[in-house]
C-alpha cells in the first residue's frame, strides 16, 4: 500500500482535531490523507444482571451504522472543502480500535490521533486508544488534543508575529538518528526554526559538595551546549536551511518541553525500547503528553 499520512477517526473533538491536523500534514509531505474509523460489529451485547449476552435493540445497531458510515464520509467532505486538492480516502475497518490502527500504521507516516489525556499510573498506557497504539508501534505517532493549535494555526495578532518553530526533545545519552531527523524533516517542511533542548541537573553528590558553586555550575552547562552542539553539526549539513537553537538548559526536561511548547508547532519527543514490565513511555514524554497544548509527534527508537 502507498504510504499516506493516516488519522485514526472516532467522532471525538481530540480526532477531529487530529482530522485537520494531518489533512495540513499531507499537504506539506504531499500524499494522500488517509482516515481510518475502526468499529469493531458486536451482535450481542452483555447484561451483568442476567449474566447472559442478549442482542441489542434493532434500533440501536441501525442508528449506530448510520452514524458510522456517515461520521467519516462527512468528515472527510469537510477537509475536502477545506483544503482543495488534498487527495482523501475513507476506510472503514471491522476491528478493534488499537489492531486496526497498528495495521494502519505500517503505511502510515505519520500516524495521527486524538489525545484524551494520560493515566499516571506510573507513565504506564491504560485505558485510551491513542496510548494503546503508541505503546506498541514502532512507527512515529502525532498526538493531537481537542482545543489545540491542531495545524499550527495562530489564534492572535501577537502570536501570529512569531516565527514558526519546532521543538525538540533531545537526551545526549541517546540521540538518536530517526528522533533527530524527525525534527529536522519537519522544520524544514515548514520553513520553521529548530528549537533543541537536552535539560541537565547536579548529580545528588554534587548537591551536597560544598565545592559545587556557580563556576562549576557554569562549566558543566558549557560541556553540556558544546556536547549537544556537535551532535546536531551533522544534521546542520542536511538540513542547511533549518535555522536551529540548541538549549543545554538546568532543570527537568519536561517542564522546560512544557514551556517550549506554547508557541511551538509541534513537539518532538522520543519513545525508547519496551521494558520488561511491559508497554511504557519514559517520564519526559509522558509529562509533555499531559501538559503540552502543541501537537505532540512521538518517534519510536532503539
Amino acid at each position: 500500500m502507498p504510504r499516506t499520512v493516516t488519522v485514526g477517526l472516532d467522532g471525538t473533538p481530540a480526532s477531529l482535531a487530529a482530522a485537520e491536523w494531518a489533512a495540513r500534514e499531507a499537504l506539506l509531505r504531499e500524499l494522500p490523507l488517509r482516515l481510518v474509523h475502526a468499529w469493531p460489529w458486536q451482535p450481542y451485547l452483555y447484561s451483568p444482571l442476567t449474566g447472559v449476552h442478549a442482542p441489542p435493540p434493532e434500533s440501536d445497531v441501525r442508528r449506530r451504522q448510520q452514524w458510522a458510515e456517515r461520521m467519516p464520509r462527512e468528515a472527510a467532505e469537510t477537509l475536502a472543502q477545506r483544503h482543495p486538492g488534498l487527495r482523501i480516502t475513507v476506510d472503514q475497518v471491522d476491528e478493534q480500535p488499537v489492531t486496526a490502527l497498528l495495521e494502519a500504521a505500517h503505511d502510515a507516516h505519520p500516524l495521527v490521533l486524538g489525545s484524551h489525556g494520560l493515566s499516571a499510573l506510573g507513565g504506564y498506557l491504560v485505558g485510551s486508544v491513542a496510548f494503546g497504539v503508541l505503546a506498541r508501534t514502532e512507527r512515529p505517532v502525532v498526538l493531537v488534543r481537542a482545543g489545540s493549535a491542531a495545524g499550527g494555526e495562530r489564534r492572535t495578532a501577537s502570536a501570529e508575529s512569531l516565527r514558526r518553530s519546532v521543538v525538540l526533545g533531545l537526551d545526549l545519552r541517546t540521540p538518536a538518528d530517526a528522533l533527530i531527523e524527525y525534527a529536522f524533516d519537519a522544520a524544514a517542511r515548514r520553513a520553521a526554526n529548530l528549537r533543541v533542548v537536552h535539560a541537565w541537573h547536579l548529580l545528588p553528590y554534587c548537591v551536597r559538595g560544598a565545592t559545587v558553586g556557580p563556576g562549576a555550575t557554569a562549566g558543566l552547562a558549557m560541556t553540556k551546549q558544546r556536547l549537544l552542539t556537535e551532535i546536531l553539526m551533522t544534521w546542520r549539513e542536511k538540513f542547511p536551511g533549518v535555522d536551529v537553537c540548541p538549549q543545554a538548559l538546568l532543570g527537568k526536561v519536561g517542564s522546560h518541553l512544557v514551556n517550549a511548547a506554547r508557541d511551538a508547532e509541534l513537539v518532538v519527543v522520543g519513545r525508547g525500547s519496551h521494558s520488561s514490565s511491559g508497554p511504557r513511555i519514559g517520564p519526559v514524554t509522558h509529562a509533555v503528553l499531559q501538559h503540552a497544548q502543541a501537537p505532540v509527534a512521538v518517534v519510536p527508537h532503539a
